[in-house]
């Protein structure tokens, strides 16, 4: 803690639940400049709040950063229904130990963040604050201006809307990380059956490049459509292309360069043992912190 910290209690508190607070926002928005907008908000209501009448300093800074990344998800829904192509969720670094936290990778993974996005703001919101942070209805009630029965009934519908569309078996690290190096190494070979043999029948691979790089406009579904994408988009370069492993959103994932330049992030979803779903974001305004922040520990 720095000086300034122990001598403004306010500042003090905000530091110690920053991390859990940005979680919050980027869980609810699945973009991380967004989120980061929306802790900066938090912040300047919590430094105008007299602490002395605060009881919980924790619950009343998550229901403050749920009602900002409530009133910013119109923002982006508004920027959704102009955007080119398929929408994925801002790409976000995070340490290696976050994947050792199962529960907690999988909340903040790709295909979970896709998942939540089917979701109203308000169930979105609310299945955040139960399901992955374990927040009492009470508290949720307060943070989503409801009262707690009426959070009850919306907790669990969206816990039996998200539980239909979540993968169908768990995977842990280690075998998501088996599956991606597969994937790699067919890749960076050329090796079209390593490919087919990674890949699942019904694979469907996404990409965003928010009509400022290249992408598919609409998701690729099956395994020749995809392999014969993916060969496709490589064949065509005659940058040289580099391939490096790394961990986003709490699971191992691949980073493209060409040529030295970052050109995109692709996330996995595995499910026994061969993956399912691919997401290439190459939009560049979604890659900035990819490529210029140290891995995050969050919560």
């Amino acid at each position: 803690m720095n000086e300034a910290s122990r001598e403004d209690p306010a500042l003090a508190a905000f530091g110690i639940h920053r991390n859990l607070l940005f979680t919050v926002a980027y869980e609810m928005l699945g973009s991380a400049a967004d989120a980061e907008d929306v802790v900066q908000e938090t912040w300047l209501r919590w430094a105008a709040v007299d602490l002395d009448m605060v009881r919980d300093q924790r619950a009343y800074l998550v229901q403050i950063t749920t009602r900002q990344a409530l009133d910013r998800q119109r923002t982006l829904g508004r920027r959704k229904e102009t955007y080119v192509g398929p929408w994925l969720p801002e790409p976000l670094l995070t340490a290696p130990d976050v994947a050792q936290n199962i529960e907690l990778a999988d909340s903040i993974s790709t295909a979970m963040l896709l998942v939540l996005e089917t979701l109203a703001p308000t169930e979105r919101a609310v299945f955040v604050l139960r399901e992955v942070f374990d927040l009492g209805y009470d508290e949720i009630a307060a943070a989503v201006d409801r009262n707690p029965a009426a959070v009850r009934q919306i907790a669990h519908r969206a816990r039996r809307h998200v539980d239909a569309r979540r993968p169908r078996s768990v995977v842990s690290p280690r075998q998501t990380r088996m599956a991606l190096e597969s994937f790699q190494r067919a890749l960076e070979t050329g090796d079209l059956q390593g490919l087919l043999d990674v890949l699942a029948p019904d694979v469907v691979l996404m990409s965003d490049g928010g009509g400022i790089k290249q992408a598919a406009l609409r998701p690729i579904v099956g395994v020749d459509n995809v392999v014969r994408f993916i060969l496709g988009g490589t064949s065509k370069t005659e940058a040289m292309i580099a391939i490096d492993s790394t961990v986003v959103n709490g699971n191992p994932a691949l980073v493209f360069r060409l040529d030295g330049a970052l050109d995109g992030v692709m996330a996995f979803r595995v499910e026994d043992a061969r993956i399912t779903g691919l997401y290439f974001v190459r939009n560049p305004e979604k890659l900035n912190r990819v490529e210029s922040e140290t891995p995050l520990t969050l919560r």
